[in-house]
Order: structure tokens, then sequence, then C-alpha cells
């Protein structure tokens, strides 16, 4: 039977990322992203917002694109899987923790805050593309541009001469 693991994150990071390099020299980066939920109270009838915090990572050249472009409130769109791990804290109590492994990432938001900017500004730009992780952690290929459907050839205009003149009507 076929499995899905996949998370599709849109929120706003709530400090600036943690960028770390392995002794190889890869880049590690981590964010903490922000989603809300609205609901009302069934018992007040109140409306209230819950907020989630989010440990997502990022590895090779997709951390190292957010480390330079990523800070505090910058909104972001992110793709990825859930990974648990277990750990034990300082007091040696052994704890498990399950963060998002991104592998494709967007940044939101206008032009002027790359993505920060809440408030006005240009939305209608993208924030700058999307990232994709590679399966191998090197730098990403660039995606080629879809090629235009191509266009069905124009029907020739009805030629009405070549109707039967044996019409009964």
């Amino acid at each position: 039977m076929a499995s899905v693991n996949k998370v599709i994150i849109v929120g706003n990071l709530g400090r600036d990322p943690e960028i770390r390099y392995m002794p190889s020299g890869d880049a590690i980066a981590n964010i903490a992203v922000a989603t809300s939920y609205k609901s009302k109270d069934r018992n007040t009838g109140e409306q209230k917002e819950l907020t989630e915090w989010h440990r997502i990572s990022f590895f090779g050249r997709l951390a190292e694109i957010v480390g330079q472009y990523l800070k505090k409130g910058s909104s972001v769109y992110v793709e990825g899987r859930l990974q648990t791990r277990k750990y034990t804290d300082k007091d040696g109590v052994e704890k498990y923790a399950t963060d998002i492994i991104a592998e494709q990432m967007q940044m939101l938001g206008g032009r002027s805050g790359m993505g920060g900017d809440a408030g006005g500004g240009d939305d209608s730009y993208g924030g700058g593309g999307g990232y994709e992780a590679p399966a191998s952690h090197q730098a990403p290929a660039p995606r080629p541009a879809p090629a235009p459907a191509p266009r069905p050839a124009p029907k020739p205009a009805p030629n009405f001469s070549d109707l039967d003149d044996d019409i009964p009507f």
C-alpha cells in the first residue's frame, strides 16, 4: 500500500533563521513559522484565534537562500515532510520532537519587504519565486518554462456551394 508524508505550511517567521554549517560545508537553516486558526467558542460564541508554531529545517542551497532572504515576519510557503526525532534532555528524560524537513519554499509578500510587508506593498510580485530542495543537497537546477501548448490548425470556412440542391424543404 502506498503512503504519503507531505506537509504544506503558509505562515510568518517568528524569528530570524538560524544558520549552521556541517563539517562538509553544507548549510542547515532552521526557522519557526506561525500559522493561525480561527474558531468560534461553542459556549460563548466568541471568535478566538489559535496560533500554532512549526519548526522547519532546510538543507544545502535551499538553507543558504533562506538565510539570505528570509527574516522575522517574512511570509513563506513551505512544502516538506514530517520527521520525528528522539532525544534526551539535560535532565536525562527522553523526548520526541516532530519537525518539517523542507523540500520546497516560496517567499510570499511584496518586493520591498521580501515577505515581511504585511500591510500594503506590492503583493502582485510573487516574492522572488519558488525554490526546491535538490535530492542530493546540491544547487537546484533551474526549472525550464513550460512549453506553450500547440494551437490547433484553424478549421476552413464551410463551403456552402458543395451542398446538394435536393433538400426537400
